[in-house]
């Protein structure tokens, strides 16, 4: 299949599709599908949502996520479980996840490895020391988010980084425990300055350990949970290499407000906040694309904007996706000239 006239990085081309994946992009003879000098991105990946229009990942229930999340340029995602029992991990980690709509390519286990001080939404009663033999026995995880001061973590993150990308996350951790992770293995920080001490001049902890070595960083960049200038200096400190736009969408994205369950407690979203019963912050209402738009907002250029969260979280978790680039899986995203979705492509065909 042979798209023609698309603007990709602000250049006019085309480009050829087939057996899912772009063979060849620049100037093409032949009719093809006439796309009119509208601009092309990469489908987005999400490395960090827990649902959306009224679902949630441990529901095990991932057909309507996965229409709601393409249609809103989302190409693929890792559905990010909760703290919850290891059973219904188990669960939903072992359903069928062939669906229509942006593909699920793993899991994001975040907890129950994690630490009580820093729980966040996660239920408490479900926190526990990490454990390799029974985490092994979970099917498809491409990322954990565990706190490296918890005992027992170092010895799991060396046997877990070779199995999937080690996040570190929901934590209490000095700067010379997260440097003596990231050696043994630990690569990413799981939404960045939520769940964790904040930076200080004289005890950097995990933000001054992720920011001084070569690792990536998650950052929720709905406008809430993030201000603007800090948005910006992690998008200067870190560039657009390493720092990777997550949603963390909870169930109640793209639903009103009202009471919703998210890891089996009660959540209120008012004014589109989801917050627990106590206050914190549960997750957001974004979507990733929203997210984007915000970080342009924020004064990010857009190739830029759109790099992080697309082609930096697929070469994260190490997988072909996220480039308009041959041999890369063609998915992509067709915009107007306001930046309206016209159309959200998975493997060459229009969802």
């Amino acid at each position: 299949m042979i798209f023609k006239n698309a603007k990709i990085n602000g250049q006019l081309c085309d480009f050829e599709v087939a057996d899912g994946k772009f063979v060849k992009i620049g100037k093409i003879d032949g009719d093809g599908t006439d796309l009119g000098g509208k601009t092309v991105i990469p489908g987005l990946v999400d490395v960090h949502t827990h649902g959306c229009v009224g679902f949630d990942t441990m529901d095990a229930e991932f057909s309507e996520m996965c229409d709601y999340l393409a249609k809103n340029g989302v190409t693929s995602w890792l559905p990010t479980t909760m703290t919850v029992s290891m059973d219904d991990i188990m669960k939903t980690m072992s359903t069928d996840t062939n669906c229509k709509g942006a593909q699920i390519l793993g899991f994001h286990m975040e907890g129950p490895y994690i630490n009580v001080k820093y729980k966040g939404a996660q239920n408490e009663k479900f926190i526990k020391a990490p454990d390799f033999e029974e985490f092994k026995k979970l099917p498809n995880v491409k990322m954990v988010t565990i706190a490296p001061e918890v005992e027992g973590s170092m010895e799991f993150i060396e046997k877990a980084k070779d199995v999937c990308v080690v996040s570190m996350g929901h934590t209490d951790t000095t700067y010379d425990i997260a440097m003596e992770a990231i050696k043994n293995g630990a690569s990413c920080l799981t939404h960045s300055f939520n769940a964790m001490p904040p930076l200080h001049h004289r005890n950097p902890g995990l933000l001054g350990a992720g920011m001084e070595t070569g690792i990536y960083a998650q950052i929720i960049c709905d406008g809430l949970h993030i201000h603007k200038a800090v948005i910006l200096a992690m998008y200067k400190i870190f560039g657009t290499d390493r720092l990777v736009l997550i949603s963390d969408s909870m169930r109640a994205t793209g639903m009103t407000d009202g009471e919703y369950e998210f890891g089996g407690q009660t959540i209120v979203v008012k004014d589109a906040v989801a917050r627990t019963q106590e206050g914190a912050i549960a997750g957001s209402t974004s979507t990733l694309w929203t997210c984007v738009n915000k970080a342009v907002e924020f004064g990010i250029p857009f190739e830029d904007a759109v790099k992080m969260a697309s082609e930096t979280p697929a070469k994260m978790i190490g997988v072909k996706k996220g480039q308009i680039t041959e041999g890369y899986d063609a998915d992509f995203v067709v915009l107007d000239d306001d930046r309206t979705i016209l159309g959200t492509y998975i493997a060459g065909e229009k969802y």
